[in-house]
């Protein structure tokens, strides 16, 4: 009886722990998830908002990050089926970004380690990216680019990002 008194109570008590401490993991925002890039901002002479973009997607796991996305305002111009020309592979595949990689967070600073890449350049050793980014809520995050391969980014692009999974 004096089992069921004392017991009875923890047991209440720690579920509503557990409750509590589910929600707020829920409500702590955190960049491991599925991204759909939903809007492209970009600054400079020929500086234009993009929204809703071309189709892109950002992942991060725990360590891990990949992107893929179409850079053109556009859709991308189908290939022939048979033989295509330089001017159409160029037209194809020149608007196109992917890498994957590693990353790590500092601060308010996403570092991104490029590991395989589209472009040869982001592959060489040392290479470096870094994004600074801000939520907005839990399924929202903006990301704009600070250093490129070769350092500082004279105009930085912005990245919203929404949160598919």
């Amino acid at each position: 009886m004096l089992a069921k008194r004392v017991v009875m109570p923890l047991i209440v008590v720690s579920l509503g722990v557990v409750a509590v401490v589910q929600a707020q993991q829920r409500t702590t925002p955190s960049l491991v998830g599925v991204w759909k890039i939903a809007e492209v901002t970009t600054t400079g002479p020929d500086g234009r908002r993009l929204a809703p973009s071309q189709p892109g997607l950002q992942i991060f796991t725990a360590r891990h990050f990949s992107l893929a996305a179409v850079t053109a305002d556009k859709p991308r111009p189908d290939l022939p089926s048979d033989k295509s020309t330089d001017k159409q592979l160029a037209d194809a595949f020149g608007p196109f970004v992917a890498r994957a990689g590693t990353y790590e967070v500092k601060g308010n600073e996403i570092i991104y380690h490029p590991i395989v890449a589209k472009s040869p350049n982001m592959m060489k050793p040392g290479v470096v990216l870094t994004d600074t980014f801000k939520f907005e809520g839990n399924d929202t995050v903006v990301l704009v680019n600070k250093t490129g391969p070769t350092g500082p980014v004279a105009n930085p692009t912005t990245l919203k990002l929404t949160r598919l999974e």
